[in-house]
């Protein structure tokens, strides 16, 4: 990690790209990528898949945390599943089976189906009967919450609310400080699952970006940090075991109570996309924007 580029009450952000994730199917592992394509909704195969249960509903770590152990590869036409114990399940990124009608938290959308096998690997795995995988509907339009985007109309996919989660080496380094301090292990950034990870601010310096402005190779990215990430118990979730521990949250809760949203737990600003849909964002990119004085 790199030192901050700035003091706090510098006028502008100076940061780079540190790592890019995506997340292809809802709750499951991510996979770091040094490139990834921006569309309007967000990364390219974020959250393009989900696991629902027998109802149309969907599931996550939440309560299921063993989703956390299977580990998507993204190929030219495919997304390989691994998990221990299973084999391989292939998604055809652009193959689906039928069409279903499925839930997640407010919006119940169309979707599509991915069959039977995919059905019985989840359903195997996560210990659960009659689990299903679906693919999101293009043709669907599902919008994150105006309240914090306001005149911008911005879509997603099944991300919980927002396109993008945007986060800091800075801040992962704060939370394991204290971690440390409290006799626990370090942890990674893949438990609070971001897309963009920024290098060369202050700790949760994320929170006070208004609008971020990308450098990519093919031209401008314009993205507005809207809301603060309200945390669930994912992020006490291993990664590389799916038990689930108190600490991270405890942690949290020493300096993370955030009065934006009600004394939420947060970590990481939600972010829509303003300008740039098409271009590929790359680890190292250059990142400048303005602070939110509130």
């Amino acid at each position: 990690m790199t030192a901050p580029a700035q003091a706090p009450n510098d006028a502008r952000l100076h940061a780079s790209v540190a790592q890019l994730f995506v997340y292809p199917v809802k709750s499951c592992a991510g996979v770091a990528l040094d490139r990834a394509e921006l569309l309007d909704t967000g990364f390219d195969l974020d959250r393009a898949w989900m696991v629902v249960d027998a109802h149309g509903d969907f599931v996550t770590q939440r309560d299921l945390p063993r989703m956390a152990l299977v580990k998507p590869q993204i190929k030219h036409l495919e997304v390989v599943l691994r998990a221990p114990g299973m084999l391989a399940l292939h998604l055809g990124i652009n193959e689906v089976d039928s069409p279903a009608r499925v839930t997640v938290w407010k919006d119940t959308v169309d979707a599509w189906d991915m069959g039977g096998v995919a059905a019985q690997w989840f359903s195997d795995f996560l210990g659960r009967p009659g689990l299903r995988l679906v693919r999101f509907d293009p043709e669907v339009r599902r919008l994150a919450s105006a309240q914090w985007t306001g005149e911008v109309q911005a879509p997603i996919e099944f991300a919980d609310g927002f396109p993008l989660l945007v986060t800091s080496t800075a801040s992962l380094a704060e939370l394991n400080t204290r971690l440390a301090a409290a006799g626990h292990a370090p942890v990674g950034i893949e438990r609070f699952r971001a897309n963009i990870v920024l290098d060369g601010v202050h700790a949760h310096d994320e929170d006070r970006i208004d609008e971020l402005v990308v450098a990519s190779a093919g031209g401008e990215v314009r993205l507005k940090l809207v809301k603060p990430c309200a945390r669930c118990p994912i992020p006490n979730v291993d990664p590389a075991t799916g038990d689930s521990t108190p600490a991270v949250l405890d942690a949290l809760q020493g300096y993370r109570a955030d009065p934006r949203l009600d004394g939420a737990l947060t970590f990481g600003m939600n972010a829509i996309v303003l300008a740039g849909t098409g271009q590929t964002l790359r680890v190292g990119d250059v990142a400048q924007g303005e602070w939110r004085f509130d």
